[in-house]
């Protein structure tokens, strides 16, 4: 099976050709760890999961090294260290910078945990790297490609001649059109920070050039190098990463590294918008993975969205992507769920995935063609390609059936229901939709006397008591939306009034 790319380096569709079949290497950039993840930063989780997979499948799950790393020394992660303190949290700036790593990895993972993505092979800490960091530094400094000032390191741009071709502009077009840190000691406008002075605040580790602390771009290229070597297949990230944090890793890595290549293939996923819109705290649209989750969005319907798009295109996350997702979902897990004697017999532990759908992916990971098909197989009740595909694709079957199974109407719309599946108390999901229905329509009442009376004490009570049932409440200017989720617990409703 050859795997087709797209190449953000060369601008084309390429054959994926590893240096070693044996030994297939991946890299792809982490999260800064000072915050919860939002679901701009799960995109290029889920993207380079599935590729991960997809290698694994293809040249066997031994030979392919994932390395994602995790930057925990950084301006942002000092910030939120030193508001904590100034907060009165007890411990030192460096105790209260170690805290708020551990913290935010262990959110990292239990978020990435839920929306099936697998371990990288490999997840280095950026200040465990510190040694290797100030080694390849010195090598730019003694090969003329870096010069030290006044307790800094930069590198010089224009001693790297390719400067530039990633992001397909010349070093003089991103000086006129970039914001630059323009500083007294630079040499030229471009040139960027491989090391740089720490207070005595501020983390730091001694140096040739003093105590301080490395630029963000070193970072990724010393991790790197030191797990992948100085030539290796694939580097992935967001679009945003393109320029300048990926430029900045080439010039300083062909330079540190001459007789090598750094990445073959360069991956980029396109960024998210939100209802149409960019996602920004000032819009309000802006939500971590872990506020969806909170909401009752199982992480599977989170995957399921973000594979409905190709990674190079611009993806949206709608309210009406999540109902759909949900709603498909919900389907798979009855059919799956349904008695064997229907379907045909087999071990379902050795369903494989079809090769027109291995083929799929293998086209420059081409998830939404992927989703077609899954609905192909769900639709001519083919469970073994159906659960083959959904393996590959990163959803666990026995997880899909428990959460999606208890409660599967499929929709309703003014007391039409399709779907009738019997819950465990022996009403329909007619009865209970329609049960739900009238307490969609006791809180729109509610909100809409809310509106005049400014007293949204009732609305708040009522949404509560809503949530704690297991239904999610959706709440906008269209209307109120009640979806039962997988924990939907119909007896709970008694007491609503």
């Amino acid at each position: 099976m050859t795997i087709r790319l797209t190449n953000s380096k060369t601008r084309k569709k390429e054959d994926f050709v590893p240096i070693d079949p044996a030994n297939v290497r991946m890299y792809v950039c982490g999260p800064t760890v000072y915050d919860r993840a939002h679901l701009g930063n799960a995109r290029p989780v889920v993207v380079f999961d599935t590729l991960f997979r997809l290698l694994r499948h293809v040249y066997g799950a031994e030979h392919v090294t994932y390395v994602r790393n995790f930057t925990d020394v950084d301006d942002k992660i000092n910030a939120e260290a030193l508001r904590r303190q100034k907060a009165g949290a007890p411990g030192t700036l460096e105790e209260l910078i170690h805290q708020r790593t551990e913290e935010t990895i262990a959110w990292y993972h239990a978020d990435m945990d839920a929306l099936g993505a697998l371990r990288p092979t490999h997840e280095p800490r950026a200040t465990e790297f510190i040694a290797q960091m100030i080694a390849m530094t010195q090598g730019l400094i003694a090969s003329g490609h870096a010069y030290a000032v006044e307790g800094h390191v930069l590198f010089r741009v224009r001693s790297y001649k390719d400067y530039g071709k990633l992001s397909g502009r010349s070093v003089d077009d991103m000086i006129a059109g970039a914001r630059v840190e323009v500083a007294p000691f630079k040499e030229d406008p471009m040139d960027f920070v491989l090391w740089k002075p720490s207070s005595g605040q501020e983390p730091g580790w001694d140096s040739p050039w003093g105590k301080g602390r490395p630029g963000w771009h070193i970072e990724c290229s010393a991790m790197a190098q030191e797990l992948l070597g100085e030539s290796f297949d694939i580097h992935g990230g967001g679009l945003d990463l393109q320029f300048p944090h990926h430029e900045n890793e080439i010039a300083q890595s062909a330079c540190a590294h001459p007789h090598g290549d750094f990445a073959h293939y360069w991956l980029h996923n396109e960024m998210l918008q939100v209802e149409g819109k960019k996602m920004s705290k000032s819009l309000g649209n802006f939500f971590t993975v872990r506020d969806l989750l909170d909401q009752g969005i199982p992480g599977e319907v989170i995957r399921f969205v973000l594979l409905m798009t190709h990674y190079r295109s611009p993806m949206d996350w709608t309210a009406e992507k999540a109902r759909q997702a949900r709603a498909t979902l919900g389907k798979i897990a009855e059919f799956l769920g349904s008695d064997p004697l229907t379907k045909p017999r087999g071990d379902l532990r050795y369903a494989k995935p079809p090769q027109e759908f291995i083929e799929a992916l293998s086209n420059d990971l081409n998830t939404s063609l992927a989703l077609t098909l899954v609905g192909k197989y769900l639709k001519n009740r083919e469970e073994f390609s159906l659960v083959g595909a959904l393996r590959l694709l990163g959803f666990d079957i026995e997880r899909l059936k428990e959460q999606f199974a208890s409660f599967s109407v499929q929709s309703y719309d003014n007391g039409v229901v399709s779907g009738h599946k019997i819950s465990a108390l022996g009403e329909s999901a007619w009865d209970q939709a329609k049960r739900v229905d009238e307490y969609r329509v006791m809180l729109e009442a509610r909100r809409t006397a809310a509106m005049s009376s400014k007293d949204f004490s009732g609305v708040d009570a009522l949404k509560a008591k809503l949530i704690a049932a297991g239904i999610e409440v959706r709440m906008s200017k269209a209307g109120v939306e009640l979806v039962p989720g997988p924990d939907f617990d119909p007896t709970k409703l008694e007491a609503l009034q």
